[in-house]
């Protein structure tokens, strides 16, 4: 075994919770829209992004790769390849409402719920503010895979840096 550096002891223990974070957050956001694919098919309407033609499509993949992506982050399974994927879905979900905001529309996201809040939607900026700190969470994730060029086995053999045997 090699020794960590002060990046790798500090980042173990943080890389498993964004994981485990990010993991949750992707796995319950594919629950709903799995369970109702023409409830989420107008949320993904409502953006007024996609042509009508891909509409119906994005709302049959998008919760399987979420589902994909929440499971593979909390198990570890082809880690580097998943931090990629939900980065990049991360971007086009935060560039989506921005984009909306840009264009003076209020969507509902579709986020976590195919159905708008009773009680009222959040604002725009709410999204947009909660979608910050996950694309915070999937560049620490980054940059613990890419960067710093952690061996993605340790994350998932040695989350806990103190667990870990040096040998001298």
């Amino acid at each position: 075994m090699r020794p960590e550096s002060n990046a790798a002891r500090w980042s173990g223990p943080a890389a498993l919770a964004a994981r485990l974070f990010l993991g949750g957050v992707f796995f319950y956001a594919s629950v709903d829209k799995i369970l109702n694919p023409a409830d989420f098919a107008l949320a993904v309407y409502n953006y007024q992004i996609l042509p009508d033609g891909l509409i119906n499509l994005t709302a049959l993949v998008m919760p399987w790769l979420e589902l994909l992506l929440g499971v593979s982050l909390v198990t570890g399974l082809w880690l580097p390849g998943m931090v990629l994927w939900s980065n990049g879905l991360l971007w086009v979900f935060f560039l989506a409402l921005l984009f909306n905001l840009f264009r003076g529309l209020d969507v509902h996201c579709g986020c976590f719920s195919t159905r708008p809040d009773p009680a009222g939607l959040p604002s725009i900026a709410w999204y947009l503010f909660r979608d910050l700190v996950f694309l915070v969470a999937g560049g620490f994730l980054s940059w613990r895979l890419f960067i710093t060029r952690c061996d993605h086995r340790e994350l998932v053999e040695h989350p806990f840096p103190w667990t870990m045997r040096h040998h001298d």
